[in-house]
């Protein structure tokens, strides 16, 4: 269990990291509707990084030390 549940967390936490940098990527192309794409980006990160939240307490809940 702790080596699938460590993958999950590090999954989560790679998503959040994968669009903080789209965000950023988009910033610094700029264009005809970057801001609203940037928006998007950061609904998106504010959604990944509850679930990232939720499944790191989830795992430390699962192991006991919670």
């Amino acid at each position: 269990m702790p080596s699938s549940s460590n993958l999950l967390v590090v999954v989560a936490v790679a998503a959040v990291g994968l669009v903080v940098v789209a965000g950023f990527i988009n910033m610094f192309r700029g264009g005809q509707g970057a801001p609203a794409r940037s928006q998007k980006l950061m609904r998106w990160r504010v959604g990944l990084q509850l679930l990232a939240l939720l499944i790191v307490l989830g795992v430390l809940y699962a192991r006991g030390r919670w």
